[in-house]
């Protein structure tokens, strides 16, 4: 089972959430604790680089977010990421630097280091998308299960209750994940790894491998 250090580069992401994630051993465990580090942030930024743009939504002076966009805090937004028309930010959202959050987008309980890009048509809740994730148009986190029953994180025969009802998705440096990809509750992505489009997946994707739509998954050849 994959603990929060397989997955982040912690160099790529504000301090306070890299001391969120050095306290915890999954990265789920981390869900729980992503407002109050937005506030945590919101009060240690240089007031020469951010302004709080609404109520604890602080934004850097440098961030391009098009006024058709819907932002409820708690929430921050890095340095030269673009929030485009259409994004919802819901709250409990963390966005670093360098990052996209696209046309109809949805964001919350989330972080995404920098450089994430969630351009277009996506879904993230309760999720942690590591430096350089991508998600194809169409991709989104399913957070909860169809019988409402708590989450439990797999991979291979081993399992991992959660205790939470709303857990999504892990996606580790680099991730890639095709157009209408639907990432089940407690999925797992290690680092490197691709997702094929149209792939339902659950569990745990091994890093430097791609998930194929026939369920395969193969290392990648470089």
């Amino acid at each position: 089972m994959y603990k929060t250090c397989d997955l982040y580069d912690p160099d790529h992401t504000y301090p306070e959430v890299r001391a969120l994630l050095d306290s915890v051993e999954y990265p789920f465990e981390a869900l729980e604790k992503i407002g109050q580090t937005v506030l945590e942030i919101g009060r240690s930024l240089p007031e020469d680089e951010y302004c709080e743009i609404g109520e604890h939504v602080w934004a850097a002076n440098d961030a391009v977010i098009d006024p058709k966009a819907t932002l409820h805090g708690p929430a921050v937004i890095g340095h030269e990421t673009e929030v485009r028309p259409g994004a919802f930010i819901r709250g409990n959202a963390i966005v670093g630097n360098h990052a996209v959050v696209g046309n109809s987008t949805e964001l919350k309980n989330v972080i995404l280091f920098d450089n994430v890009q969630v351009p277009h048509f996506n879904y993230v809740g309760d999720a942690i998308l590591g430096f350089h994730a991508h998600l194809g148009a169409g991709a989104i986190t399913s957070n909860v299960r169809a019988d409402r029953k708590p989450v439990v994180m797999k991979d291979g025969s081993e399992t991992l209750p959660t205790g939470r009802k709303k857990v999504g998705a892990f996606l580790g440096d680099f991730a890639e994940i095709g157009c209408n990809a639907v990432l089940n509750p407690g999925t797992v992505i290690g680092r490197n790894s691709i997702v094929y489009p149209l792939t339902n997946v659950r569990g745990t994707v091994k890093e430097n491998c791609i998930l194929k739509n026939d369920g395969r998954c193969v290392p990648i050849t470089r």
